[in-house]
């Protein structure tokens, strides 16, 4: 996406009269010159921008989530850690700039289509901005217009979450029926489809919220909400605008879409776009591969499970699963499996050379480390050098949207299958399974994930939506969404190790890469990454990596730190977590704001 600070900054300082002696120079810009041409309309529609997220947002955006491990718990679930002090993001600045030009575009001189188009552009980051106050919060104020120091309603409290979603919902539907522009070949501009897109993301979200979160009485609204979110998504689908991108065939073409420094634009809808010269670069390859810096994300093995045999089968129906080595459970599965982890001939770029890279140790602790966003020459691995454009929306999620609607009313086709689920399997390589309606629900994904789904379409779906949009920053609120926070408290594990002090060649190619061990051999071989599985360290204290059985079974991470999601059954410390708290600070300055429960 485009940087818009300095844009921002030039149109405030457009906006600010030049006085001495009483008198404005001549050729100062003032509001009335901004809103009385069209293009200044556009020079101020482009600080709008800002209020989406940036590029280091989205690849990070999965941090804290059920199925990553990572080198510390977060706060957020350790009880006593978290709480109002520490909470954040009540902040509102973003919003005045878009409520000040709702209220000023109103010059008659303009043609009335082109204002609509630009009010329609605000009243979209209106949405957005406020959709992401609603998944934090819950109740908000809902604000539609500029605030003086003075104003007696710039205290007030916090509104219902459903006066909220209207709103959002009403200026989602006045965008998708007023923005003019149809096409953005860029793909960072906001579109009719974007507008439509996004509007299935909300409904889906809040339908499903009011449908699963039955404590606020809201279920019945939750229908008409699914309808609206399916109806949404097939608009985007009806226009055949964008399709699956198969460019670079099964093994390639589903990693493409994060790698490319141009968006694929055939199905990227909206993204941030970086350019080298501007200096405008992302560091996802920083964070993703650097032993220090960043979080060190990886996979569990729970749910590295979900991804299928190639043949569309479960892999966790296959005997002896779970005892398989990392080099045997990742032949033959969903070839989006290796476009999204370092696993087989997976190879980087040293100095123009190609080289072997498994999993790296210093940077792992599950052994399945992430390439989603990661380009392979070694050189971007330090700092913000990352040149590949960064996707905020794309075809796939409208098409899951639209699969995940359909289901939730029980009116998913045959046709509606192939045409989402299906189609998404057919562009991973999944050679079976991809035309028909599943009808056997998955015990593991039962007994792992979603112990109270019982029709398999929606299981499915569930799946599906994990596995194709996996790190990119979906998963904590769709757990939110479902109500399925207790996912958040799983096991952190890795592969299976079949036995200690003994190397591993994790992709086969005659060299050893990684040697687990309880007790440190007295030589070691050069290029090979020693791991102490012990259960207690030297000074007795418990080990954080460990075997699940001691000598062998799944690496096991960090189970000594307890992250708690609920601590009881009762229902106000089960709802706790699913929204955050207001900060205090806040609180302190406008004691009308009420806490959400349990903080």
């Amino acid at each position: 996406m485009k940087s818009y600070s300095l844009l921002i900054g030039l149109i405030l300082i457009a906006f600010s009269s030049c006085k001495k002696l009483d008198q404005s120079p001549e050729d100062a810009a003032t509001p009335g010159v901004v809103f009385g041409t069209t293009q200044g309309l556009e020079l101020y529609s482009n600080s709008f921008y800002d209020v989406l997220p940036t590029a280091n947002d989205i690849h990070r955006s999965d941090a804290m989530s059920d199925y990553l491990a990572r080198s510390q718990a977060p706060d957020f679930l350790i009880e006593g850690a978290f709480g109002p002090r520490q909470s954040s993001d009540w902040t509102w600045t973003k919003l005045r700039n878009l409520n000040y030009f709702l209220e000023n575009n109103v010059n008659l001189a303009i043609p009335e289509a082109t204002r609509r188009h630009y009010n329609g552009l605000a009243r979209f980051f209106r949405a957005w901005f406020y959709f992401d106050k609603v998944k934090r919060f819950g109740d908000v104020p809902w604000i539609n217009k500029t605030f003086t120091v003075d104003d007696p309603e710039l205290f007030n409290k916090r509104d219902s979450r459903t006066l909220v979603v209207d709103s959002i919902l009403a200026d989602l539907r006045y965008a998708c029926n007023n923005i003019s522009t149809t096409s953005d070949n860029s793909r960072t501009l906001i579109t009719q489809n974007i507008a439509w897109g996004f509007l299935s993301r909300v409904a889906l979200f809040e339908g499903t919220f009011r449908r699963y979160h039955k404590t606020y009485n809201m279920e019945a609204s939750a229908t008409a909400l699914l309808t609206e979110a399916a109806e949404a998504a097939r608009k985007v689908m009806d226009t055949n605008a964008f399709s699956l991108s198969t460019a670079g065939g099964d093994d390639n073409a589903y990693r493409q879409l994060f790698t490319s420094s141009a968006p694929v634009a055939s199905e990227v809808m909206l993204s941030n776009v970086m350019n080298s010269t501007l200096n405008v670069l992302n560091d996802a390859n920083w964070y993703w591969t650097s032993a220090t810096y960043g979080a060190r994300l990886s996979f569990t093995r729970t749910f590295i499970n979900t991804y299928l045999n190639i043949d569309g089968t479960p892999f966790t129906n296959k005997n002896g699963y779970g005892t398989m080595t990392f080099m045997q459970e990742t032949k033959n599965r969903d070839k989006r499996l290796q476009q999204t982890i370092r696993m087989g001939k997976y190879q980087r770029i040293n100095g123009g050379a190609s080289e072997p890279a498994p999993p790296v140790f210093s940077y792992t602790y599950t052994g399945y480390q992430p390439i989603k966003w990661t380009l392979d020459d070694i050189y971007y691995d330090g700092g913000s050098r990352n040149i590949n454009s960064i996707c905020i929306m794309r075809y796939a999620e409208i098409l899951l949207n639209y699969a995940e609607a359909r289901a939730e009313l029980s009116q998913l086709s045959a046709d509606d299958w192939s045409r989402t689920v299906g189609a998404l399997r057919r562009r991973a390589g999944i050679t079976a399974n991809t035309d028909n309606v599943p009808t056997a629900i998955d015990s593991y994904m039962q007994q792992n994930f979603f112990p109270d789904v019982t029709a398999a379409p929606l299981m499915e779906i569930r799946r599906e939506r994990g596995i194709e949009l996996a790190l990119e920053g979906f998963r904590f609120y769709d757990i939110v969404r479902w109500r399925e926070g207790r996912l958040m408290e799983k096991t952190w594990n890795g592969f299976y190790v079949p036995a200690v002090n003994t190397a591993m060649d994790l992709n086969e190619d005659g060299i050893n890469d990684v040697y687990f061990y309880t007790s440190m051999p007295a030589t070691t071989q050069p290029g090979v990454t020693y791991i102490n599985v012990s259960p207690q360290l030297a000074n007795g204290s418990p080990n954080p990596q460990h075997l699940s059985e001691g000598n062998r079974g799944e690496l096991i991470w960090l189970d000594n730190i307890k992250r708690t999601w609920a601590k009881s059954a009762d229902p106000v410390e089960e709802e706790k977590r699913y929204l955050y708290p207001i900060p205090e600070a806040d609180r302190l300055m406008n004691d009308q704001l009420s806490q959400n429960p349990g903080w």
